[in-house]
């Protein structure tokens, strides 16, 4: 009886054990600090919580826990969410990088298609006019045929008629210029098709060169949006949240710096009527997610989002970020107006349309939306102007 006496206490001051030990109670123990009836006294006895509704440790971003409830402080947990964010924004600005590269070869391939579409067409005519030089010269070999076989000057040499003789001579002349003329164009006709064969050559291969550049760069969008989506499926809802908002703190930041250097005290111009339309085109868009490599009309990227404004506005544009700042004209950003494109990063990989009061409109990165924010808020590279 003692020995099975023993082993009834035993179990019962292991349970006691871990009803003092659950975490429900270290919580509490945690929260009110100050509380008279302390879990470790015996004149507050605990019942464990119940199976159905195990205790839940706090989220990292729960506000109502007092700073190190949790053993993190705020600071602590928004110094890690930056190093997150800061590892994110880089695969996005080089899933960005790479999403340009894709678009610039996909306008090279287009274009060098476009030329070889018309090579193909000077080929034929040249094939067709090359038949045609030799149908001529068929005809001329058969008249001879039955002029008996003797070439005209053989022909002039055997007559007496010295007036015969003489109209004789002129009609050899023409003839052996229309002869060396025939075989010039023939010769020219040749080697105008030998050229565009061979540049046709050239921009095939061009065009497979393009077609390999435009696969590699789409793997790496792929690559790097998927590295950068995993490290964000792994944040607790409150942690993108609060990403969000670091993001937005950030921008609100650099945006009032770039305010308070007086950068936006000279800007004052107006948009032009093509500028409204764009303007209003862009607008339009806000809310639309971004979709490397799309230009709408349910998404878009960057450049997509300015090209296609523009487009809409009567004005045809490059349709990259990077061929818009090398090849749109450039205007100081203090006359910069309505309607421009401010381009951004040391390599021009995004842009965004200015609709005033110190604002842009555009399409952010993966996984954001069109939307409005400061002109500042991200590196200004400069200003370009499609109607200019």
């Amino acid at each position: 009886m003692n020995r099975r006496r023993c082993v009834r206490v035993a179990i019962t001051v292991v349970c006691a054990l871990s009803v003092l030990t659950s975490p429900a109670l270290l919580n509490q123990a945690y929260a009110s600090p100050a509380s008279p009836a302390s879990p470790m006294s015996p004149a507050s006895p605990a019942s464990p919580a119940a199976p159905s509704d195990p205790p839940v440790a706090p989220r990292p971003f729960d506000r109502s826990l007092p700073p190190g409830a949790d053993g993190k402080s705020p600071a602590a947990d928004d110094s890690k969410l930056q190093a997150v964010r800061r590892k994110i924004d880089g695969l996005y600005g080089r899933a960005t990088s790479a999403t340009d590269a894709y678009n610039l070869a996909e306008e090279r391939a287009d274009n060098q298609s476009a030329e070889l579409v018309r090579l193909a067409s000077e080929i034929v005519n040249g094939q067709v006019r090359i038949d045609r030089l030799k149908s001529q010269a068929g005809a001329a070999a058969r008249a001879q045929y039955r002029a008996g076989g003797l070439p005209p000057e053989a022909q002039l040499m055997l007559t007496d008629d010295p007036q015969l003789f003489l109209d004789g001579a002129g009609r050899v002349e023409r003839g052996q210029k229309a002869t060396r003329d025939l075989l010039g164009r023939m010769t020219e006709a040749q080697d105008d098709l030998t050229a565009y064969t061979k540049k046709a050559g050239a921009e095939w291969t061009k065009l497979e060169a393009s077609r390999v550049k435009q696969a590699e760069a789409k793997k790496e969008i792929q690559r790097q949006i998927k590295a950068a989506k995993k490290i964000e499926a792994g944040l607790e809802k409150e942690e993108r949240d609060r990403l969000l908002m670091l993001e937005q703190e950030d921008a609100a930041k650099a945006q009032a710096a770039w305010l308070s250097s007086g950068a936006l005290k000279d800007i004052n111009g107006e948009a032009s009527a093509q500028g409204k339309k764009a303007i209003e085109y862009a607008m339009a868009q806000v809310g639309k997610p971004y979709v490397w490599g799309a230009e709408g009309p349910s998404s878009f990227d960057c450049s997509g989002l300015t090209s296609e404004a523009w487009s809409a506005a009567g004005t045809v544009i490059p349709r990259t970020s990077q061929e818009q700042w090398r090849l749109l004209p450039r205007v100081p950003l203090a006359q910069m107006r309505p309607g421009d494109l401010v381009i951004y990063h040391d390599d021009a990989s995004h842009v965004g349309m200015y609709v005033g009061d110190g604002s842009i409109v555009h399409a952010p990165r993966p996984g954001r939306h069109v939307t409005l924010t400061g002109a500042g808020s991200m590196v200004i590279l400069g200003v370009v102007r499609p109607d200019k």
